[in-house]
């Protein structure tokens, strides 16, 4: 099994190290390859992906640390595209598939920042049924693959962050499940890897990775394959709980992958 990570963040977007630091530490740790996905730009939330004026400087500071680097390990450069951004990913090596925001009228609400303000969402604009509110975000995943034409299908269940205990909705209520399957479905039929996503498990904001368990055996039944992914936002998180995940995927017979393309 190869030893690779495709989701990294650096400085140019919301992570804390330089693409040169993350690609030494990767070089520390004998991996095989290193992929860079900083966040695409997204018009309507600058806050926390690549400048729109610094998107060919990742570029190039990329394709430099390939050149520089390249008898020592695969570098590649990607880019994590937000299902509601609509900035070009041609110059990219490979796109990472994501929905962080649920579109409301002319609002992005993200599910991930902060689980005060879902809930305060749910109330205000789902009228207090968080169901219908998960519905609405696994409708926009359902179609990441299309949108993005991604290479990967980032934090498929990201909108259960911060539902631990099932405080924001029962996660085995029928419709909760309908609605992850459909979507799951529907991306299946791409025939992209899903993420295997540690970040959130390792810094115990969730008991499981993403997908959760119940996810992962429904889409591994359905011929589906992962890709781990550590989700970095700095150079020593690059390989968090790989090592417990590939004993997982072992017992549960999923099928790892360390290509993406």
């Amino acid at each position: 099994m190869m030893k690779t990570n495709f989701h990294t963040h650096t400085l140019f977007s919301d992570g804390s190290d330089t693409p040169e630091e993350i690609v030494l530490q990767a070089i520390a740790l004998e991996m095989d390859c290193i992929g860079f996905s900083d966040h695409a730009y997204t018009v309507f939330d600058e806050s926390y992906c690549i400048p729109k004026d610094k998107v060919q400087v990742y570029i190039d500071c990329i394709a430099a640390l390939k050149e520089k680097y390249k008898r020592k390990i695969n570098i590649l450069c990607g880019v994590e595209q937000e299902y509601y951004s609509d900035y070009p990913t041609d110059a990219f090596d490979y796109v990472i598939g994501s929905v962080h925001y649920l579109k409301i009228g002319e609002r992005y609400v993200p599910v991930d920042e902060d689980a005060g303000l879902l809930q305060k969402t749910v109330k205000e604009h789902f009228g207090g049924d968080a169901l219908a509110m998960a519905e609405c975000y696994y409708q926009s995943v359902s179609d990441v693959a299309r949108k993005t034409h991604c290479d990967i299908i980032g934090h498929f269940d990201l909108v259960s962050l911060f539902n631990q205990n099932n405080q924001l909705f029962d996660e085995s209520d029928s419709r909760y499940i309908a609605a992850w399957q459909q979507a799951a479905d529907a991306l299946l039929a791409f025939k992209k890897p899903f993420e295997i996503n540690t970040r959130a498990y390792y810094r115990g904001k969730r008991e499981v990775p993403y997908p959760a368990p119940a996810i992962a055996d429904y889409i591994a039944s359905k011929g589906g394959c992962f890709v781990l992914s550590s989700d970095a936002h700095r150079a020593a998180e690059l390989i968090n709980r790989f090592d417990e995940m590939q004993e997982l995927a072992k017992q549960k017979h999923y099928r790892l992958v360390g290509n993406i393309k």
